[in-house]
């Protein structure tokens, strides 16, 4: 499975928790050489103060945990 494969398939687990909150994900770029995926969060999420921390405390972390490779999550 590729690695763009297994970050979509994260975000969908991701997603729900996202929209509790009334925000959402749009995976933007998946680079495999450096392992840095870029995404966009929107809606309360893409206004949000606390939008770099659950980026890196949460998205970023759970990619980590879940994917070989990854490395970095950013917001495009």
């Amino acid at each position: 499975m590729s690695i763009r494969t297994q970050v979509e398939e994260t975000i969908e687990v991701i997603r729900p928790a996202l929209q509790a909150d009334g925000g959402d994900i749009i995976l933007r770029e998946v680079d495999e050489v450096t392992g840095i995926v870029s995404v966009t969060l929107t809606g309360a999420c893409g206004t949000c103060p606390a939008s770099d921390q659950t980026l890196k405390a949460g998205i970023e972390r759970i990619m980590r945990d879940r994917i070989d490779g990854i490395t970095e999550v950013v917001a495009v």
